[in-house]
């Protein structure tokens, strides 16, 4: 909402990307207060979003879905971001909601995102139909292995002046300082990939909600962890292409996830494989007959496998992947939160900021932190059943 963000973004590099026309904001942000962003910010502008919206959809020809990109820990992005969202469910029903959620680190400076994160969560956990859940502690961590790897000269290649993993000087930035544009980057591939098949050509194209059609087998369990293979493409650092095999087992590694997790140790319910490049449908089918005995899979959806193939690969690269998993391996993530929130309101900490908030009462934390249970409830109950016997489905028995 603060308008020196925005006029910052319009005086920069990515200015001629956005419609000023379709802008909105305020002359300051939230005050990383969820409850400025969903109560006062939301009732005040809803109008104003309400026809801005209109107006994009209108010039859509085919409208598939609404991407949502916010971040969790601060005021607006979790506050404003989430009642969006649920402006979205009421004005386009049947139209599907997708959610990039940038979760905070345990280290970050906004003392009360615990608390905008876990009020954000249900409304994401009641309004959404996808949820990509990234945590800022892992794309800085990927950053850093680019640093490294530049460092170390195994690109293979020089990195550029100026790009966006070296300082102006060419030196590689320390890791100190926090590349916020190559972080933000990896983002911005993730939705290249997620949607080019709905851009280009290929043999094997999958609308975006096909996604949500497979991978979400039960309403709030729509948390999909995403993870990008070759990482680099993000920056202009000309990367030697991963071997066709090692990318398949790279997504698959917790270095490649865009959270801390590793998905490998952890329950699948569905998987989607992004592909694009000149790859085939056979070495789609063999990457997945080799990975399938090292992934645990629910016994009820052994064959829960989506796959799409575009045509066109990333610029500079033959082939890339992007795999999107619905895996109980969220739930750490979910659990960390869940702490970070009870610290704070056990003993009632800074909720007199929220509370002073028209509309915001104390009964909208604890409905908050129950919906946080229950969805780390249900991710307990699918882990109880991991390990258990791969049972095939009763046949039909003919009488005779």
């Amino acid at each position: 909402m603060e308008e020196g963000v925005v006029n910052e973004i319009l005086q920069g590099p990515l200015r001629d990307v956005f419609d000023s026309k379709q802008l909105i904001t305020d002359v300051s942000g939230s005050g990383n207060n969820w409850a400025v962003g969903h109560k006062l910010y939301g009732s005040q502008y809803q109008e104003n979003i309400v026809e801005k919206l209109r107006k994009a959809a209108e010039h859509c020809d085919c409208l598939q879905c609404f991407f949502i990109i916010h971040s969790m820990g601060g005021g607006t992005g979790s506050g404003l971001g989430t009642f969006v969202l649920k402006l979205l469910e009421d004005e386009f029903p049947e139209v599907y909601r997708f959610v990039t959620s940038v979760y905070p680190s345990g280290e970050d400076d906004v003392i009360t995102s615990p608390y905008n994160s876990v009020l954000a969560m249900k409304e994401l956990n009641e309004h959404a139909d996808c949820v990509l859940p990234i945590e800022n502690e892992s794309l800085f961590d990927i950053v850093n292995k680019i640093h490294q790897m530049a460092n170390s000269g195994k690109l293979g290649s020089t990195v550029k002046q100026n790009s966006l993993v070296t300082s102006s000087a060419g030196r590689a930035k320390t890791v100190q300082e926090k590349p916020f544009d190559a972080m933000n980057n990896i983002l911005a591939n993730l939705l290249l990939n997620l949607t080019s098949s709905a851009r280009f050509e290929g043999s094997l194209n999958m609308d975006l909600n096909e996604i949500s059609m497979n991978l979400v087998p039960f309403p709030r369990l729509h948390y999909l962890v995403s993870s990008l293979t070759p990482l680099y493409t993000l920056a202009d650092v000309n990367v030697p292409s991963r071997r066709l095999d090692q990318m398949f087992s790279d997504a698959f590694s917790k270095d490649h996830q865009l959270i801390q997790a590793d998905p490998k140790h952890s329950l699948y319910l569905a998987c989607a494989l992004l592909v694009r490049g000149n790859v085939q449908v056979s070495d789609l089918r063999r990457n997945i007959e080799r990975l399938k005995p090292s992934l645990h899979f629910v016994s009820w959806n052994q064959e829960g496998w989506k796959t799409s193939l575009c045509s066109v690969p990333p610029v500079g690269h033959s082939h890339s992947l992007l795999a999107l998993a619905n895996n109980t391996c969220v739930k750490p993530t979910f659990i960390e939160l869940k702490d970070r929130f009870m610290k704070l309101y056990k003993k009632k900490a800074h909720l007199h900021h929220y509370l002073h908030v028209d509309g915001m009462e104390q009964s909208c934390f604890s409905e908050a932190i129950s919906s946080l249970s229950d969805l780390i409830e249900e991710y307990n109950e699918l882990d109880a059943t991991k390990g258990g016997p791969r049972t095939d489905p009763s046949r039909l028995k003919i009488a005779v």
